[in-house]
């Protein structure tokens, strides 16, 4: 008997929910020139929208990623879908700085948990030999939601106005959570669509006990602390793309809000390809080297996107800037599917939880990212310093991703 694939359905699924998740949260920055316009916001204040996502986001993945482990993804992804959706519209709602800070932190705690309730799915549908190349196809998903967002973006603002651009995007989520309730089973021998030989094929690699109570000192254990850095390295190198980029393209690069718009998506297409091929290497690599080679691409790629990040603050031409910015993301991003499986190979039976310690740094970072190049751009007027500080932070990354172990398993005695 050849097996399904039912657990290629789910991969398109989350693939999806990536694609919506960015959308929803790249949005904000394609929309920074109009909002701050008719807001009155300052280029501080803008950093603070920017960031208030991300401190709520940051506070409550470990909360939600606990709830995936316990209650299942079923459950938790359609409550954080429904939730982020309804504060993506309210985001259109905002008549000042305050009211769209608050908007901002709501979607924060709503969307929190996404990604560890994600890679919680996997640890029980996927094998072991496919989850970086799952982790690969999602993570590509995220950046291609950010790729598409600019001009979709810029397109819908000049149709209808970015207040109603932002009530079409919160009906998104709510779609995709009818779907997703309706087919997703939290066991995959639950599901009707899942024959007994790809069941057997999931199985083989799998831990079947029951995630045992977890011990939260565990999280602050040495190994897990390289990992949290390593993946504050990500988010706060990410976030400026997410964030400041189309402003940092028109303004101190002189293009159109048009051309800031595609050029934006250029970056983060090219991140998602990279993305989805540092999900085969890492697998390819663990295969052939084991896991602690497999999972350090970071090692190498983070210190070349360092220096490909200073060279873009150096260059004196407005499109060489741009294509040095999407070699940057697309070099650090070889390594992000090499990031979540990590936190399988180390958290086992405790995915949820380990993932969503590990994001919660990476949107300390993501939060933190935003609030610099804002504070630098008011008080110095300078685009050039947050550039070194996020080179400096891509070589802290690459130094935890080397001293992190990916064969200590966490709660071992359990």
């Amino acid at each position: 008997m050849q097996p399904s694939h039912a657990r290629h359905k789910l991969l398109a699924f989350t693939t999806i929910l990536a694609i919506i998740t960015y959308i929803d949260r790249v949005a904000i920055s394609s929309a920074a020139p109009e909002v701050r316009s008719e807001l009155g916001l300052s280029a501080v204040e803008m950093g603070w929208v920017f960031s208030a996502f991300t401190w709520a986001y940051a506070a409550f993945e470990i909360p939600s990623g606990w709830m995936g482990d316990v209650m299942g993804p079923r459950k938790v992804l359609t409550r954080i879908v429904l939730w982020w959706s309804a504060f993506t519209a309210a985001t259109g709602l905002a008549w000042n700085f305050t009211s769209l800070v608050v908007a901002r932190l709501l979607f924060g705690v709503g969307e929190a948990g996404a990604f560890p309730n994600t890679s919680r799915s996997f640890a029980k549908w996927f094998p072991l030999s496919e989850r970086g190349s799952a982790h690969g196809w999602v993570f590509m998903g995220t950046r291609m939601g950010g790729a598409v967002t600019p001009p979709i973006v810029v397109a819908l603002m000049t149709a209808f106005g970015w207040r109603q651009t932002f009530f079409m995007f919160g009906a998104l989520g709510v779609v995709w959570a009818w779907f997703w309730w309706r087919w997703f089973r939290d066991e995959p021998s639950q599901h009707p669509e899942v024959n007994a030989a790809e069941l057997a094929l999931i199985e083989d690699s799998r831990d079947l006990t029951e995630p045992p109570s977890f011990k939260w000192s565990e999280l602050l254990k040495p190994n897990l602390l390289l990992v949290y850095g390593m993946y504050f390295t990500m988010g706060y190198t990410l976030y400026f793309n997410l964030t400041w980029l189309p402003t940092y393209l028109k303004d101190a690069r002189g293009f159109t809000l048009q051309q800031a718009g595609w050029l934006s998506a250029a970056v983060l297409f090219t991140g998602g390809v990279a993305t989805y091929f540092g999900g085969k290497l890492t697998d390819a690599l663990v295969k052939r080297y084991g896991l602690k080679i497999g999972r350090s691409m970071g090692v190498v790629t983070l210190p070349i996107a360092g220096l490909l990040l200073i060279a873009a603050a150096q260059t004196t031409n407005p499109l060489a800037a741009a294509i040095l910015l999407a070699a940057t993301l697309g070099v650090a991003d070889l390594c992000v599917s090499s990031c979540w499986a990590m936190c399988h190979d180390i958290g086992g039976r405790n995915a949820g939880i380990v993932t969503g310690a590990m994001n919660t740094w990476g949107n300390i970072g993501g939060a933190l990212s935003p609030l610099v190049v804002g504070y630098a751009v008011g008080w110095w007027n300078s685009w050039t310093v947050p550039f070194y500080i996020t080179a400096g932070v891509y070589l802290f990354g690459a130094v935890c991703i080397f001293f992190v172990d990916p064969r200590k398993r966490v709660n071992l005695a359990a």
